[in-house]
């Protein structure tokens, strides 16, 4: 079984030396999965256990325990070197969107003027008269015109990141704070636009735990459940909540036990929290769990604008390449890139009506998904003021768990086996501890039998 990275982070911050409780307080895993995962850890790295007086027990960690992994496995060194590649990867993959978009455009404005061009050039060659010279002049006038104006220099300096035109430069400083400027390229931008840049609230039940674990060793191992109701979700319908069903997941993932009170209030008592193997202090902790309300970008406001306009005109060419194309007679007649244009015309087509579609597609769910989260932050926000503004019944509760409330610390000078050293020299230490408490209690017995002497 190979160690749990997230276990592994948590030992590192906890200075390589921690308990079952230090670790499921820390990451909000699990006991029985925080205390398999510091087995597998501490067997696969050399680690050592530490054994109190009181039967606790204490995992110590080597610091170069990721090195000593590396060595070991294989399998985390191809895990390393593959996450490295995918950033490479993944960040190809998210330009890739903004480059089609743009190669899109210009194939279809090359082809378009292909195609007339020819056209023209045919009638004007079947025509043979004086006044279709004029005409053609004319013409050809009007058909240059539109790669220049799709083309020109104006549009190119939007995505490219060495453009130095200060004028461009200081109306895209004025016309947004400096909150909201953005790192991104425009490439990047097209991704954004199309795709979004992700779950916010990816490690939300990460920090829904973390928090918790946190609350509960804040209380000293033992709480009421309205101190955990802002940090959960859905606590159920009004008899749900009177008997606490959403208390049940906690005392799972931390192994808890519930404690009645003699006047029939409830609290949830969290032994293996108490146990730490360095004393733990007050952590900060938010009054209520806050989710981060989705975005529907992250690109700036021009950038968004920018995409839209370049999509709007990437459809709009698909169009009208379209109806040139339609029936099949040009590209018969003109062959070549033609026919190649008209085979891929489909793909050119369906990206055209996807980059506008998927967009606005997902404003309306994102915008229907910032709703519900706003619903579940005020939720446990209303539960967090219920908290703060406490009855006597609620006051009289958390003070019953309070006695629950303990620290239990696994110092070095109270343990009595580590797996650190030999079992020898245990063995001697413990012999010599023996003895020297038999030398105590005989002297101790001597004055004794002297003052009843006396």
């Amino acid at each position: 079984m190979a160690p749990n990275p997230t276990i592994m982070k948590a030992v590192e911050q906890l200075d390589y030396r921690v308990t079952v409780g230090d670790v499921a307080a820390q990451v909000g895993l699990n006991i029985h999965q925080a205390e398999q995962g510091l087995l597998v850890l501490a067997s696969e790295v050399g680690g050592h256990l530490q054994v109190a007086e009181s039967g606790d027990i204490a995992y110590l960690f080597p610091k170069n325990f990721r090195a000593i992994l590396r060595n070991k496995s294989l399998k985390l060194q191809l895990q390393a070197w593959w996450e490295k590649v995918w950033a490479v990867l993944f960040y190809l993959i998210r330009i890739s969107f903004g480059i089609f978009l743009l190669l899109s455009i210009v194939l279809m404005i090359v082809a378009i003027a292909f195609i007339v061009l020819s056209l023209k050039a045919g009638s004007d060659n079947d025509s043979d008269g004086g006044g279709g010279g004029g005409s053609r002049s004319g013409g050809g006038g009007g058909i240059l015109f539109l790669p220049r104006l799709w083309i020109g220099p104006d549009l190119f300096w939007w995505f490219n990141p060495s453009y130095s035109h200060s004028n461009a430069r200081s109306r895209r400083r004025n016309s947004r704070s400096k909150e909201e400027e953005t790192q991104m390229n425009f490439l990047e931008a097209v991704f954004s636009f199309l795709f979004g840049d992700g779950n916010p609230n990816s490690n939300l039940e990460e920090r829904r735990w973390q928090t918790i674990g946190t609350v509960i060793r804040n209380s000293g191992g033992a709480v009421a459940a309205e101190q955990i109701a802002p940090y959960l979700d859905e606590l159920g319908e009004s008899y749900q909540r009177e008997s606490e069903d959403y208390m049940l997941p906690v005392l799972i993932r931390f192994d808890g036990r519930p404690e009645v009170s003699p006047s029939g209030d409830i609290v949830y008592h969290f032994p293996k929290l108490q146990t730490t193997a360095a004393k733990q202090n007050q952590q900060s902790v938010p009054a209520y769990l806050r989710a981060k309300l989705w975005q529907f970008s992250l690109a700036s406001s021009n950038q968004i604008m920018l995409a839209i306009g370049l999509g709007s005109v990437n459809f709009v060419l698909a169009l009208v390449l379209g109806s040139l194309l339609q029936g099949g007679e040009i590209a018969a007649q003109l062959g070549g890139f033609v026919v190649f244009v008209q085979l891929i015309y489909p793909l050119l087509l369906a990206y055209g009506v996807g980059f506008l579609a998927i967009p606005l597609l997902r404003y309306f769910w994102v915008q229907r998904k910032k709703k519900q989260i706003e619903a579940q932050n005020r939720e446990r926000q209303k539960n967090a003021i219920a908290l703060n503004q406490a009855d006597q019944a609620l006051q009289n509760k958390i003070a019953y768990a309070e006695q629950f409330a303990a620290q239990n610390v696994i110092r070095e000078d109270n343990l009595v086996y580590s797996s650190e050293k030999d079992l020898l020299d245990q063995d001697l230490e413990r012999k010599d501890q023996i003895d020297t408490e038999w030398e105590r209690r005989l002297e101790l017995g001597s004055t004794q039998n002297l003052d009843t002497n006396h």
